[in-house]
């Protein structure tokens, strides 16, 4: 007796082993099946809301706040207040920093014409300020903030001249993700978009961009050989320059009809020949509206 009770155990327990075996396959199966990138947008849309509600949806105000990080080459924290307004294709974002004279605020606003950036003190930008200048699309196509920006381009990718391509899966964080490639004209960035596997919320988008050292030049004839090993020296100290931008999405909740996420971050990693740089920012979303009375200027951020 006690035998067959043995065995009918080990049975169970075989049994189950198995059937747990095939769903973890099954599972891993499921997120490295290759999709098509119109699928990961189908269903990135879906986990925001229906196409009704999405669609009703004509502006959005998201306000919370805001801690600043710089990591390198100077450290230091500072609290701030966060907001960011959305119509159709425009979009600002707003931090205000008091009592903090060097870093006031962080103000990028695009008016369905032209990208505007904010100064921290006259003549002068932030460096994230002078990299939203320099790459002012990631603004102007709607890029920044993602799903929280009735701007983001996904909403209207029938309308867009983007493409898109299925880049297959890696990690964002501790999550899996699908990640889709964004293509579009207008930029010397490489844009990323990653997708949580699971729900296919936007959770990441990435942007980087390397460029080559400069190498030095020894083709002049009259160098003396000395010259020579010096600019092959100087040329050979030269690296190569590395800029990457990550913004990350988390805490998603349902905010009216929609889920949205409630946490934001920005991390800006600078690498140049003479030094590099290294700074966050992150928001905590408490409140957002809909359907509000928007003033048109505030979307330019000179002009206030």
């Amino acid at each position: 007796m006690k035998s067959h009770s043995l065995r009918a155990s080990m049975k169970s327990v075989l049994t189950l082993l198995f059937v747990t075996s095939m769903v973890i396959v099954a599972g891993n199966t499921a997120f490295s099946q290759k999709l098509k990138a119109e699928e990961v947008v189908a269903k990135h849309l879906e986990s925001v809301g229906t196409a009704e509600q999405r669609a009703a949806i004509k502006n959005r105000i998201a306000v919370g706040t805001v801690v600043v990080t710089f990591r390198s080459p100077n450290t230091g924290t500072a609290p701030g207040r966060f907001v960011m307004a959305s119509e159709g294709e425009k979009h600002l974002m707003g931090m205000m920093f008091d009592g903090v004279p060097n870093y006031p605020q962080e103000k990028v606003g695009y008016d369905g014409k032209n990208v505007s950036v904010s100064y921290v003190r006259p003549g002068k930008r932030s460096t994230l300020g002078d990299l939203f200048a320099q790459y002012s699309s990631m603004v102007s196509q709607g890029l920044v903030g993602g799903s929280i920006s009735a701007a983001w381009p996904l909403y209207h990718i029938e309308n867009s001249k983007a493409k898109l391509e299925y880049a297959g899966m890696k990690k964002a964080g501790d999550k899996q993700a699908h990640v889709l490639k964004y293509l579009k004209g207008g930029t010397d960035l490489e844009v990323s978009f990653y997708f949580d596997a699971e729900t296919f919320q936007h959770i990441r988008t990435e942007y980087t961009r390397t460029i080559a050292a400069q190498q030095g030049g020894v083709s002049s004839p009259s160098q003396s050989a000395n010259q020579r090993d010096q600019a092959i020296n100087s040329s050979a100290r030269q690296r190569e320059s590395r800029y990457r931008i990550v913004e990350d999405f988390g805490d998603f909740r349902k905010e009216g009809d929609l889920t949205l996420p409630h946490k934001y971050k920005i991390l800006v990693e600078v690498t140049l020949p003479g030094g590099s740089y290294k700074a966050d920012w992150e928001a905590i979303l408490s409140q957002f509206g809909f359907n509000q009375d928007i003033d048109p200027k505030s979307f330019d951020v000179e002009a206030n």
